[in-house]
């Protein structure tokens, strides 16, 4: 598959009684991706090709913050990787990854949400990975669940 992930990495996952191409049909429009995966945080731009702009944001405190990246693997039914980091004078010095990926499991998907490369941010690699191994959760899979399974 795409891009190799790294020892430090939150990984967050949940089977979906559907085949991978059903499942990855929710990851070919703004409207099917926002619907699942903009919880939380809000979605402001996506486009399912290689290359294209992911952008994202979460209000904290009274700022709204945008975050995201580049598309960087577009494995059409298998892997969407992104990458994540702050826009502005929150940027970290270099980017993180958001990877989803889809594995087939007997008649069901494995679908695997992975926040990595932590390690690519020297002295800050510790707390940074320690915060989003706390926050993250498993809504967005639960939704995309919903969707599919509905």
């Amino acid at each position: 598959m795409g891009a190799p992930i790294g020892p430090l990495h939150v990984r967050r996952s949940i089977l979906i009684h559907a085949g991978p191409a059903r499942v990855w049909e929710e990851f070919e429009s703004f409207d099917r991706f926002a619907a699942w995966f903009g919880r939380g945080h809000r979605l402001h731009e996506f486009e399912p090709e290689l290359g294209a702009q992911v952008d994202l944001s979460v209000a904290v405190g009274s700022e709204r913050r945008h975050f995201g990246g580049q598309v960087v693997v577009w494995q059409t039914v298998q892997e969407l990787t992104f990458e994540s980091n702050w826009r502005g004078a929150h940027a970290w010095p270099a980017p993180t990854f958001i990877t989803i990926r889809l594995t087939p499991l007997d008649e069901s998907t494995l679908v695997e949400v992975l926040h990595h490369g932590f390690e690519r941010l020297g002295a800050l690699a510790a707390d940074t990975f320690q915060g989003y191994e706390e926050g993250w959760d498993a809504k967005h899979l639960v939704a995309l669940r919903g969707i599919v399974e509905a």
